[in-house]
């Protein structure tokens, strides 16, 4: 049961790129809309669980929050210049390496041999299936080319940077999941605020992207929910399994191109994806 649940963010998270890239909008748009949804969410939770609330709760909220909002605004920024099927499996790679080793060596969830063999096992296959989905056929030509590219990866650098640090910090304070989910989100709004200060950002497409801070909402509690049941390593691990969902939707449903040849290295990447979340139940097990 703990591993279903550990499942839900993966399908709430990976259709957040798809429905946002439908609904539009310049990444602040999006940002602040998505965060809107959020705090709309973590009303109804806080309404529904009533939890009690300590400075240390609210301070822990607002900081992860922010860091939040800094991963997914840089995210957004960077499927604007790749796309959603070429920025989400290396920004999935990225959050999946940062995230576990702090699992492991920040707060020691693997501590027998047979947890250390079996993480390493699923993080490669991991890692390898995120890699594969990210071959492509085309060259890089010309300044242009290049200059989009080296702006990509510096956002995705900031991007993981911002979603590590949001999840860290929840899980290294040890405050009560639910409790938190309120504050972050009050967080979350004042960062987009600040991400969206110079930009006209009061209009419909803010409006529409609520939908996804809903979404985001879904998979965020549960994943709360579920780092405290099975740790971080393996809980944000089996998040990403999402990558499927959004490197296959950003194709069929978005409309990017693949060739042939990246079309089957995108498969069997995915196929190892798959593999490795199965790895990660098998060693909570």
């Amino acid at each position: 049961m703990e591993v279903l649940i550990a499942l839900i963010p993966a399908f709430a998270w990976g259709s957040i790129g798809l429905v946002s890239g439908k609904l539009g909008g310049t990444a602040q748009q999006q940002t602040l809309g998505m965060t809107i949804g959020s705090f709309v969410f973590a009303i109804g939770a806080y309404i529904v669980y009533q939890p009690a609330f300590e400075v240390q709760i609210m301070i822990v909220g607002l900081i992860s929050g922010l860091f939040w909002t800094l991963g997914q605004n840089k995210q957004f920024k960077s499927m604007k210049l790749m796309g959603v099927s070429n920025t989400l499996p290396v920004s999935t790679g990225l959050q999946l390496m940062a995230n576990t080793l702090a699992g492991v060596l920040l707060f020691r969830e693997w501590t027998s041999s047979r947890d250390l063999f079996l993480g390493v096992l699923a993080l490669a296959l991991l890692i390898i299936g995120v890699r594969l989905t990210t071959i492509t056929d085309q060259k890089d030509s010309g300044n242009e080319a290049i200059s989009v590219k080296k702006a990509w990866m510096k956002t995705l650098a900031l991007s993981t940077l911002g979603y590590a640090t949001y999840t860290i910090i929840i899980n290294a304070s040890g405050v009560d999941a639910l409790a938190v989910i309120l504050p972050q989100s009050i967080g979350m709004v004042i960062g987009a605020l600040l991400f969206s200060r110079k930009e006209k950002i009061w209009n419909h497409y803010t409006a529409r992207n609520i939908l996804t801070g809903l979404i985001w909402g879904v998979g965020n509690i549960f994943m709360l929910i579920s780092m405290k049941a099975i740790g971080l390593a393996v809980s944000f691990s089996l998040s990403q399994m999402g990558i499927i969902i959004s490197t296959l939707g950003g194709i069929w449903f978005l409309g990017e191109t693949k060739s042939k040849r990246e079309f089957k290295y995108i498969i069997l990447g995915c196929l190892l994806v798959i593999s490795g979340g199965i790895v990660l139940g098998y060693l909570k097990s």
